[in-house]
């Protein structure tokens, strides 16, 4: 099991400091977050039954580099990853909603419906957020799909979600600060994540990829 977030962002332009605090510092807390769950859990003896990966990434605003580099010098075979959980941006409300209580999912059933239903059953068990799929179509026109670092492993045929709050009116602004997040609806969300990447990390069968007629 991956868990990614990407650290970079978009620097420093002139006088002008791109913060990034939404895209992505939002996603990367949450990453290290979940690893120390993962190491909690572990210490006290309840370790994970498969490994998870928890790897922050660069270069994502440069064209997705830092994924791209790990999957074509992987760690572990890409043939035995069973599953990518992408973290990026969590911690603002977009315009199409008013409060931070939802989290686009992108990706979840487009190579394996079971890691989509696996993630539906965790939040209905355990977490209650609304679960959005707008943006979860191959041909969207604003192409998520393809726009973080997931798709390196998507385009692998490795299963993927991405954890995503939309866009606002900060993104890749200067205006991009923390004063401006949302902290429990990243702690909200980063349960979610954990407990999903948990339930994959400890079931006796990997999930299935989709057939294909």
């Amino acid at each position: 099991i991956i868990i990614t977030a990407h650290y970079d962002h978009l620097g420093k332009h002139d006088s002008l400091i791109f913060n990034g605090a939404d895209d992505d510092a939002s996603g990367t807390v949450a990453a290290l977050e979940i690893a120390e769950a993962f190491m909690l859990a572990k210490k006290e003896g309840f370790g994970p039954r498969r490994s998870v990966l928890v790897m922050p990434v660069s270069g994502e605003e440069k064209g997705l580099l830092g994924s791209n580099y790990y999957t074509d010098h992987p760690i572990y075979p890409l043939e035995n990853t069973v599953a990518n959980l992408n973290i990026d941006m969590i911690g603002r409300v977009d315009d199409w909603h008013e409060n931070g209580d939802y989290v686009y999912l992108i990706g979840a059933d487009m190579l394996s419906q079971e890691l989509h239903d696996i993630s539906e059953q965790i939040n209905k068990k355990y977490v209650g957020i609304e679960l959005d799929y707008t943006f979860n179509e191959e041909d969207d026109p604003n192409r998520y799909y393809y726009r973080s670092d997931h798709y390196n492993f998507a385009k692998n045929n490795i299963p993927v979600i991405f954890y995503f709050n939309g866009l606002h009116e900060d993104y890749h602004k200067p205006s991009d600060t923390a004063e401006k997040i949302d902290f429990n609806k990243i702690q909200t969300i980063t349960r979610l994540i954990f407990l999903t990447a948990w339930e994959l990390a400890n079931r006796d069968e990997r999930i299935k990829l989709n057939k294909i007629d």
